[in-house]
This record gives C-alpha cells, structure tokens and sequence, in this order.
C-alpha cells in the first residue's frame, strides 16, 4: 500500500537528513518471493547459504530441497492459497519449507513453538491452516499432534531435527537425546519430511501475483485475539529491497548473517532470513538464545551482520567473558536492534565493546517489518527511530481525530504508507478499515518528527499511563532509570491510583552484583523525572518477563497487579 505516488510534490523533511548513498525517491522493486530465491540460487550456488550447528547447506543444496520441498506439498494438496502453518525454531526445515510453500503457491502461517494448546488451536483455525509443520521433539510433536482432532488441521508433516545435524551430531543427539525424541505414531495424517521431499523437485510452478498473500504474520495480541497481518509478495519483497538500501555497505555474497532471534518472528524472517537470500549471505543459525553458545558462535564463525533486541545486546554488554576480551567479536560490523526501546547507554557500551555499529529501527508486523531506521552510515540524533526507510511516508495525526494530520513537530500518533504495509488482517473487515483509515495504517505508537526528518517514539498508545489527567510516557522513565549504573533491565506500567486514576510502577532487575534500594532509585530519579512521572513502587525481581524474541513484555506484569488489586 503505496501514497507516495499521490503525493509526488510534497518536499518531505526527512529527504534534506538522508545519506547520499540512501536515495529515498528511487522506485522500490518488488517481486514474487519464489523469483528472488531462484536468482540466489543461481547467483550463489556454491556459497554457503545455512550453516546450522556446523551443517553447511550451500544455495544450490537449499534450492534442491525448496524445490522437492514444492513437489511434496503439493502432492498433499497445496495449491494457491492453501495455508500451511509453521511451528518451528531456527532450523534448516523453517527456510526449505518457508520457500517450499510459496513456491507451490501456498501461503506460510508462521506459529509460535512456545504456543499454548488453546492458542495453537486459536490460531490454527482462525488463519484456516491446512498443513502444520512442526519438529520430532516431544515438547513440539506432543501439542501438534492433538491439533488434528481438535482443529480443521488435515496433515501434520514431521521434520527430524537429528537429520538437520552434521552426521555425528545427529547420531549423538538421537544417542543422547533419546528421552526429548516423540514417538511418532503411524496416522494417515502424519507425514514425515523425507516422505515429502522424497522426489525429482520438478514441482508446477504457481502462477503468483504481486498481491497475492504470502504471509500471515499475527500480532503479539496484547490487545484482545491476536490478529493476522496480510502480508502480500509485494510487500515482503519491497523490505526486503528497502533493508538492502538502508544498509548500502552490504556486499553480496560475503555476509555472515547470525540468526539467534526466531525466524517464526517477522523482524527475525525480514532481517535475518530475507535480507541473507536477498544479499547471498550466509545464515548462522542458532535454535535458541544461549548467551555462553551465541557468544562462542560469534567467536567461531565470524558473522559480520547481528540483528538483535535489546535485552540480548544488554546480555553480552554484562557478560564477564566479553568484558575481559575472551571471545572475540570483532567481526561483527553492522547490527540492527529492534523490538523494543534502545538505550543510549546499550548502544554506545556495545558499539565500544565491538567496534561495531549498532542502529535502531522501527517496524511493525503490519509493515513487514522494517519501516524506519537510523542511518547505517553516518550520525543520527540519540533516542531516535532513524528516518523512513526507502518510499515510506510517516505522518502524525491527532488522537482523538485520526483524519486531521498534524504539523511537523506536534506530537500525536504515528502512521505509515508504503509499499511494504499489510493488505489488511485476514477475515477482519472493520478492523483492517479502522487500521488503514484514510489510506495510512494507524500504528498506536505516540511520537513526533522533528525539523530534521527524525521519527521519535514516546511510547505505544494503549500503554500511556494517565495520571491525574496527564499523559505520562513508560518509555520516558524506562529511559531515566536506565541511566542507573546498576539497572539491568526495567519495565515500567501503569497501575490503577483512586486519587490519579493510574501512577507508575517500575520493575527492576538489577546487573550482577549490584545492590540498590528503592529509596536510593527514587532520590536518583529526582532531577531526571518528574514528581508525576517518577514511580510510586519500585519492585526488584531476578528476572523480568519477556516474549520469544527477548522483548521486555509488559502483559504479564498489568495482569498480575490487576489480579493482585482484584483481591480473593
């Protein structure tokens, strides 16, 4: 969903900030996905595309098994549209069959591992998924198995993760391992992957179109049923051609991209996985984040590019091992965080640690992600989101009147156009026309863009506390407390007041070996915050909740101090 070619006149005030080497006019290209990855796969066809626990899976092997992965799914009915769901961690099976069922013209539902039954079971019937792939390990194969009784699911496919391993770690894992390994019954409805790769990959080339949906990409739902975003081929396509030109000191073919964040995320596909086929660079990637196994990764393999969320770029500042210079991560020269608010202090402590340089950017699952971000070259201003990325117009609007736009400078909520923003959310008509109202889509997110062209977040709409008739921001005082030398990590929410109707309640967890009370935090905060802004209870925990890309999560923490206000 692009305006900018309504609006071809407008001088827009981020275009005098841009880099010379970002040029923000230039048409962005966009293409059916299957197109891109066979011209990596002719591009690069010897390079490394996957390493996987030291399994190294070149272009043209990966392109082989898309291929076959094709002819299977559709011997099993995946036809256009056909919605074939993906509950997987980081793992070669995620990559073959994320490229397998769009090139049979399917329509990928990526699906959180670390799923509930009850929302495994939402979710399947809601995207109407046909196809659930998922691993052999019990913990997986034990919930997606009752899925075919319990939803419209008619096949469950089965990858081995001992056959996605280098031969003797395989047969060490199945050795070792044998206890996390489910049995797999004999069903008519259970397929296992080599069944489905067992072929000669000539599969029936789908007859895609731009805006054909490739994606259902559902929202974290902090807000009533999560909701999936339609993400069209067009649209993947666009960012993953915009993340390129936002990164212009990329070079094809010799990137070393890790992959700690899961790739069932959209920041992590966009960022990780597409960019890499995009740019023929090869992919590390981890199951899961393990700080001690990240950090021996970097050390080993090399990677040059290192997308992360905050809390993990937090994890390695903290980290002895890093401290005293035992690992070595030197390699690593562009990083991106994303998903959460970036600390001044986190990004200038790592960028001193590696040498590298770390950017924030802005997106949403509605925007494919990627929808703004500082300059990968050169300065931006601190505590800014960066500027539009290629062909991407932001714009303010009032809160309480989403059709009146707002002068540069003002502060209101934030809205986007371009080609990489969602179609709409599948099977929600008046949620997707309240969304995308007057041809930009509404983010919820409160900010401003100052006379350089910056974006500024202060904070998620729905999380702004009110309090005595003032807005107060959680990202503002995050920010502050923060600035303590012995906060780790802080989540900041709103809980119910009877004279201010809500006030501030933080929670900290502090660096190791440290010790701070909430006197002491309070009398810190005095000159930095104030006195309506400034936390009425302060509570020290050892570990903050989070989500599965390591985001600070705040559901969790509002539904607790409900329930405890609630009473027996």
């Amino acid at each position: 969903m692009s305006n900018t070619e309504t609006r071809p006149e407008k001088i827009w005030p981020w275009e005098k900030s841009m880099p010379d080497d970002v040029d923000w006019r230039e048409p962005v290209a966009t293409r059916v996905l299957p197109d891109i990855l066979d011209d990596a796969i002719r591009q690069y066809a010897d390079r490394p595309a996957i390493d996987f626990l030291d399994r190294i899976y070149t272009y043209a092997e990966l392109g082989d098994l898309v291929h076959r992965a094709a002819k299977g799914l559709q011997a099993l009915g995946v036809a256009k549209g056909t919605r074939v769901g993906l509950m997987l961690p980081n793992c070669p099976a995620y990559v073959v069959f994320f490229w397998g069922t769009l090139a049979a013209g399917g329509t990928v539902v990526n699906i959180s591992p670390l799923y509930a039954p009850d929302e495994l079971a939402t979710q399947i019937d809601d995207s109407e998924t046909d196809i659930l792939i998922t691993l052999d390990l019990d913990l997986l194969f034990s919930k997606a198995e009752k899925m075919l009784a319990r939803t419209r699911l008619k096949t469950l496919i089965v990858a081995p993760l001992s056959e996605q391993l280098p031969t003797l770690k395989g047969f060490l894992f199945r050795l070792f391992k044998r206890g996390a390994i489910a049995k797999i019954p004999v069903h008519s409805s259970i397929v296992r992957w080599h069944d489905v790769l067992k072929n000669d990959g000539r599969y029936t080339r789908a007859d895609h179109a731009l805006e054909d949906v490739a994606l259902l990409q559902y929202t974290g739902g902090t807000t009533g049923l999560p909701k999936g975003a339609m993400l069209t081929h067009a649209n993947l396509s666009a960012n993953m051609e915009q993340g390129s030109r936002i990164f212009p000191q990329t070079r094809p073919g010799e990137e070393v991209m890790l992959g700690v964040l899961p790739l069932f995320h959209v920041f992590a596909m966009t960022v990780i996985m597409n960019f890499s086929i995009r740019n023929g660079a090869k992919m590390v990637l981890l199951p899961r984040f393990e700080l001690d196994q990240m950090l021996k990764t970097i050390d080993k393999k090399k990677p040059t590019f290192f997308p992360a969320v905050p809390t993990i770029y937090i994890a390695v500042n903290n980290h002895p091992g890093v401290k005293s210079g035992k690992y070595d991560l030197s390699s690593i020269g562009s990083c991106l965080s994303g998903g959460a608010a970036l600390p001044l202090e986190v990004k200038e402590t790592f960028e001193a640690l590696t040498g590298c340089t770390l950017v924030e950017g802005y997106g949403l699952s509605e925007t494919s992600p990627i929808a703004a971000c500082n300059p990968s070259t050169g300065e931006s201003p601190a505590g800014s989101l960066g500027l539009p990325a290629p062909e991407t117009i932001f714009e303010i609007v009032d809160v309480d009147d989403p059709m009146k736009v707002l002068a540069q400078g003002e502060t209101g909520e934030i809205c986007i156009s371009g080609p990489q923003v969602m179609k709409g959310y599948w099977n929600r008509p008046e949620e997707t026309a309240t969304a995308l109202a007057g041809g930009r889509f509404h983010t919820g997110d409160v900010g401003y863009i100052d006379e350089d062209g910056y974006v500024f977040l202060i904070d998620r709409l729905k999380e702004v506390i009110l309090a005595g008739g003032y807005s107060v921001y959680p990202r503002h005082i995050e920010e502050a407390i923060y600035k303590h030398p012995a906060v780790l990590e802080v989540t900041v929410i709103g809980i119910d007041d009877k004279y201010l109707q809500q006030t501030v309640k933080a929670f900290v967890k502090l660096a190791p070996g440290e010790a701070l009370t909430a006197d002491a935090l309070s009398s810190f905060l005095k000159d930095k915050l104030s006195p309506i802004e400034r936390p009425k209870e302060i509570e020290f925990r050892d570990e903050l909740p989070k989500t599965v890309v390591g985001k600070l999560s705040k559901k969790e923490l509002i539904a607790e101090e409900a329930a405890k206000r609630a009473g027996p």
